[in-house]
């Protein structure tokens, strides 16, 4: 089952209710576009206002930054080597983890749709979309192969409005 857009008072809801580092993992989604397993690989010594990601699904490279204030909260709690370190030394969070936590804070909400941490993907491009008014814009920040998929995400919005009016 695919995950579904969020309106921002239901991405506020969910943030409010994760824990404080998966609530962290989120924002960084969120702010970035990237996929969770790229957020969780993040090593410390890359972070930066600006720096170069090479998505794990794609194999594309991609630049990306963080806010002053969202990097100083990053490095704050960032390990030795992984910017979000896991429970056992040496090892980053787990999908897995972060998953679990965001299912559970849309269930405590009782949301509708179907919420996964993929859900900020879609708000990030529905943000870029609503900034830029540009889909070939939007697919190539996205690093999408066709603008077709770019519309499932870019115009996720308008795709909940219309279910909602029926």
């Amino acid at each position: 089952m695919k995950t579904e857009y969020l309106l921002h008072r239901e991405v506020e809801h969910v943030l409010a209710a994760l824990t404080p580092s998966n609530r962290l993992i989120c924002r960084v989604c969120l702010h970035t576009g990237l996929r969770l397993g790229d957020v969780l690989t993040l090593r410390t010594q890359q972070l930066g206002r600006q720096f170069m990601v090479t998505e794990a699904k794609t194999k594309k490279r991609r630049r990306v930054g963080l806010t002053d204030e969202l990097l100083a909260q990053v490095r704050a709690q960032a390990g030795p080597v992984w910017a979000f370190p896991g429970r056992k030394p040496g090892t980053h969070k787990t999908r897995q983890a972060v998953w679990a936590d965001v299912k559970r804070a849309a269930k405590a909400f009782r949301l509708p749709q179907n919420v996964g941490v993929h859900s900020f993907r879609k708000v990030y491009a529905v943000e870029l979309m609503q900034k830029y008014g540009d889909l070939e814009r939007v697919r190539r920040v996205m690093k999408h192969s066709s603008v077709t998929v770019t519309m499932i995400y870019a115009m996720a919005d308008r795709l909940l409005e219309a279910k909602r009016k029926i």
